[in-house]
């Protein structure tokens, strides 16, 4: 993600400092409190130089663009203090909650009544800005309460279990390094999390399907904790997509064995239209034929066409190949965030189904590893469009997106279940 370059003020760095400077000695209950006469209320703040300088930076001619940066790392000086200790990670929805009472605007404020109203407009100004909306998906990955069942509560409330969003949706284009270390962290935990989840729901269906065959229903029942489903999808759904994904496709080979033979081949392509239409039949051979003869097939064709045609004669590379597997997910996921045209993407899943639509994008990505970051953040894009919209409204999106964090669980990180598909 691009980062942005501003010139810090002298009175920025004064409030960034003091709050630094707090938060490693106070409470966070204190700190909240701190927060709130500083940038909500605009009032009674104890320390009068800080106040001065929040007085400035509310003066700057740059403050009704610039101030929304100026207020997010605020935020994430607080935030990155409480999500090292666990603790204390319950406090960040609280300081992001802040945000929804902002105070009527008092003439007995600290401030004199303009900087008082004028601060109260950059607030609910920043309300309305991407690093409130990622300061309120933080807020979620760190609740748990909002994972609840209920199909009426938005898409964006289920952010935590995708944690293949989060280095796009955690993270606006002013973060720090320590800002991006925190998401990183958050990350890796969640996502550690999600498989030995995974792993234990696995281990425990394979010891149920064992003890079922050698003695009968009663004591399968009696002797096997029931292990969690970790995953939206129903039981049986989940185990045909750990079969498939981790096990053989068509019986003799993986998606990481597929992957590994197209590359042996692609090195041997004679040029770089020889390379895609290798490509294209690595790809169609992963969708149902019936459906390809319709239109897919030729759409996918003509799309390769379109990529980098003046190189067709060119020797494969490294480069080429990066360029063509972005542009295909482009053209089957989504294109930019900018129109969000996404219509391939929804009548793949619609007509083969969520688990052979992921399949054909792990198939891209085991082939480039490279491109796998840039298939987190076209889904990024689909999963910001959906945001607001009600689960039940979006259930083939949820099926999409549990999918792919069962296809690359299994396939790009370092859980391995294929024992569990023989």
């Amino acid at each position: 993600m691009a980062r942005y370059s501003r010139q810090i003020s002298q009175e920025e760095q004064m409030i960034y400092s003091h709050l630094l400077n707090r938060v490693n000695s106070e409470t966070p209950e204190q700190m909240l409190e701190r927060f709130r006469h500083l940038f909500i209320d605009g009032s009674r703040y104890p320390e009068e130089d800080i106040a001065a300088a929040l007085h400035a930076v509310l003066s700057s001619r740059h403050a009704k663009k610039e101030f929304r940066y100026v207020l997010n790392r605020c935020c994430h000086i607080l935030i990155n203090r409480w999500q090292s200790h666990p603790q204390h990670r319950l406090e960040i929805p609280k300081l992001i909650h802040l945000f929804e009472n902002v105070s009527e605007v008092s003439s007995l404020g600290h401030y004199q009544y303009r900087t008082n109203r004028r601060l109260c407009d950059l607030v609910r100004s920043f309300r309305t800005t991407e690093q409130y909306l990622v300061l309120q998906r933080l807020a979620r990955v760190l609740s748990r309460a909002a994972e609840t069942s209920d199909g009426s509560r938005p898409l964006g409330t289920l952010i935590r279990r995708y944690p293949y969003l989060y280095q796009h949706c955690l993270l606006s284009d002013d973060n720090t390094r320590e800002q991006q270390f925190t998401v990183r962290s958050l990350q890796f935990e969640v996502q550690r999390q999600f498989e030995v989840d995974l792993t234990k729901y696995v281990s425990a269906q394979l010891r149920r399907s064992r003890l079922l065959q050698q003695r009968g229903p009663q004591d399968a029942q009696r002797l096997i904790v029931p292990v969690n489903n970790p995953t939206l999808l129903s039981d049986s759904l989940l185990n045909h997509a750990i079969k498939h994904y981790a096990g053989r496709i068509d019986g003799k080979r993986s998606y990481q064995d597929l992957a590994r033979s197209f590359i042996t081949q692609s090195t041997q392509a004679q040029s770089f239209g020889a390379f895609k239409d290798d490509l294209y039949q690595y790809i169609v051979s992963g969708v149902d034929v019936e459906y390809g003869k319709r239109r897919f097939n030729n759409q996918l064709y003509g799309q390769l066409q379109l990529i980098l045609p003046e190189s067709e004669s060119n020797v494969v590379n490294d480069f080429l190949i990066v360029r063509t597997c972005s542009q295909l997910l482009n053209f089957l996921v989504v294109d930019s965030a900018r129109d969000a045209q996404h219509y391939i993407f929804v009548d793949l899943n619609m007509n083969l189904g969520p688990i052979s639509t992921m399949g054909i994008l792990l198939r891209i990505v085991l082939l480039c590893r490279k491109v796998h970051p840039y298939l987190e953040r076209r889904v990024s894009i689909l999963f910001g469009h959906y945001e607001s919209h009600n689960r039940e409204s979006v259930g083939w999106l949820i099926g999409a997106l549990e999918m792919l964090n069962i296809a690359l669980t299994t396939n790009v990180g370092k859980l391995d279940l294929s024992s569990a598909t023989r």
